[in-house]
């Protein structure tokens, strides 16, 4: 694999997923020790430094790697990193104790952790810095203000990732089975697209500019958890599935899944989807209009913007930058604000929020915004729901189409 990108900040993938013999010794003394529950957040967190995907990671942060990621995005050792990745406790725990960790929700022991030290934090601080905002209807800065009151560091020993093998069987990977994949292609040069929502045309569109400048294209899921009234991913995996089938050259293109809930951290998390992306494989990141971002809390480039302000060497995995994309009735076709010459009047802009917000509302949807095999999927579904599953879906700013240009 000498031909694909390093891994961020090491010359191979950290793996701290135990197997055989040595995962089932380490489960049997993990029987033994106290148990600490995790948070959906923290049990993808502790999945992807188990499967070598927050290379070059090796457990929860300690209060200076938190504090420095925050002010300056970089590590106590100096390499980049630009979200803290921190688990939380009710009470300090003695620096030398060894605890296991297990999934709050399904109870299934996650890993063990030898305890380095136990701290503080100031919410606020981490929320400024990391969501741009402390306001407490950010869906980020609601889970970071949720934390309970310590901080408990050290490294870990992960034992399961069985959850997501098993719900999301043949989209689930890990990063050394994609870039075994990328290696048979012999592709030197792999896009990543980010999807946490089904793909709507200017996602296709996105897509296909990328698969015309790189060898191949890397459709990258998240399966984990995101916010109320977004659509499950399990929909989402069929929908994506079922465009790829139909619409792409599948030679081009590899579809995956990563196990981590959405923080909605804007730019902050699109430099977060780079560095695990390039532990994947990739070497580069698509990044397109409002990353990663929630409501007006970002604007709709800012996650291109901060790409430009790291320093060299930072981060090897580069960014794909496309401009604002709609259908345009003009052009007959996708556009973007560097090809299409037409007004506003004429362009119909496309947002997996407008989408939602449509099919939630049992309106008409035109047949530009999405192929016609992907809306009898997400129709469905959204037929399916209860009165008490539904969730009101509001429109914000640049959601709207509401372009400066």
């Amino acid at each position: 694999m000498a031909k694909l990108i390093r891994p961020h900040g090491s010359n191979e993938l950290k793996i701290l997923l135990l197997e055989g013999g040595e995962r089932q010794d380490e489960l049997k003394k993990a029987e033994s020790l106290p148990k600490i529950e995790l948070s959906s957040r923290e049990t993808g967190d502790i999945i992807m430094m188990g499967i070598g995907g927050f290379t070059p990671l090796d457990g929860f942060m300690g209060h200076d790697d938190w504090k420095g990621v925050c002010e300056e995005m970089k590590m106590s050792n100096g390499i980049f990193w630009p979200i803290p990745i921190t688990m939380s406790h009710d009470e300090k725990i003695n620096p030398g104790t060894e605890i296991c960790l297990i999934s709050g929700e399904t109870k299934e022991i996650m890993g063990t952790m030898k305890v380095t030290e136990s701290y503080q934090i100031d919410k606020d601080f981490e929320c400024k810095h990391v969501f741009a905002t402390t306001d407490a209807e950010h869906p980020g800065v609601k889970t970071v203000k949720a934390q309970k009151g310590w901080n408990i560091a050290g490294p870990v020993k992960v034992l399961s990732e069985s959850y997501f093998v098993d719900e999301f069987k043949g989209i689930y990977q890990r990063p050394a089975e994609s870039r075994k994949i990328f290696d048979e292609r012999g592709w030197k040069t792999i896009a990543a697209l980010q999807l946490r929502n089904p793909m709507h045309r200017s996602h296709e569109y996105l897509a296909k500019i990328a698969v015309e400048v790189s060898d191949g294209l890397y459709i990258h899921q998240l399966v984990g958890k995101l916010k109320p009234g977004d659509i499950p991913a399990e929909v989402r995996v069929k929908c994506i599935n079922t465009l790829v089938e139909n619409y792409f050259d599948k030679s081009r293109v590899v579809t995956g899944g990563y196990p981590l809930d959405m923080r909605y951290a804007g730019p902050r998390e699109g430099l977060l989807h780079a560095v695990f992306r390039q532990n994947f494989g990739c070497t580069h990141m698509i990044i397109g209009r409002d990353h990663a971002g929630v409501g007006d809390y970002y604007g709709p480039f800012d996650a291109q913007e901060i790409f430009h302000q790291l320093w060299d060497g930072a981060l090897e995995c580069k960014m794909l930058p496309i401009d604002w994309t709609f259908w345009c009735y003009k052009c007959g076709g996708m556009a973007s604000m560097k090809t299409c010459p037409h007004p506003k009047e004429d362009r119909l802009f496309l947002s997996g929020t407008a989408l939602r917000k449509a099919l939630s509302a049992g309106g008409e949807i035109p047949a530009e915004f999405s192929r016609p095999e992907v809306l009898a999927i997400l129709r469905e579904y959204y037929a399916a729901l209860k009165d008490d599953e539904k969730v009101e879906v509001k429109l914000h700013g640049h959601a709207t189409g509401d372009a400066k240009k």
